[in-house]
């Protein structure tokens, strides 16, 4: 099974949600941190501000639409079908590949900000560049937001329909010895008790 461009995009674009976050406070000025905290009087009088950002436009849209895309994420590994019976024979926890997910964290605080539109374009080039690659390599799946909702990536020895094979499994939770239900996508078992 291979995921549709969507369902791929969509997981790709809501592991960095952690990352629009950022960007987000990032665009949040300096004066606004050091006004006095809204009371009852400044209320009613109107002096109240509850929109810190510069832009808020983007610093607003980004966050909710990684929001929605991390939401379709854990619906989606919630509606997969597990189709085959699996014997799991070994299993060892490996850990997911940060890397590609590092490097763009470590650029937001190298002056990417809503306010620079070519710098911004352009990380959304190189973000798009990255979702190609991830995505026709098979590695839709090594994102480390599926960590934070207790998905572990598995190297394992299985048996399926008698024959033995060397495979990366990816469940929730530890993965041990003996039958698991599984579904194939892309590279990956999806596996589940």
């Amino acid at each position: 099974m291979q995921f549709r461009l969507l369902s791929g995009f969509l997981i790709f674009i809501g592991s960095y949600f952690p990352l629009t976050i950022i960007l987000a406070v990032q665009d949040i000025p300096q004066t606004w941190w050091t006004r006095p905290l809204c009371n009852k009087a400044s209320f009613l009088a109107g002096h109240c501000v509850f929109m810190p950002f510069e832009h808020s436009a983007l610093a607003l849209t980004f966050p909710s639409m990684a929001l929605l895309a991390v939401l379709a994420t854990r619906l989606s590994l919630k509606k997969v079908t597990f189709r085959f019976a699996i014997e799991i024979r070994h299993a060892k926890a490996i850990p997911n590949e940060l890397i590609n997910y590092t490097f763009p964290y470590v650029v937001s605080f190298m002056g990417i900000t809503y306010a620079d539109s070519q710098k911004l374009l352009g990380f959304v080039v190189f973000l798009l560049w990255m979702f190609a690659i991830t995505y026709k390599s098979g590695q839709i799946l090594m994102n480390p937001l599926l960590i934070v909702f207790g998905w572990r990536l598995h190297e394992a020895t299985i048996v399926i329909n008698g024959v033995e094979r060397e495979v990366r499994v990816l469940k929730q939770g530890v993965l041990t010895a003996g039958t698991q239900h599984a579904e194939t996508i892309q590279d990956f078992y999806i596996a589940k008790d």
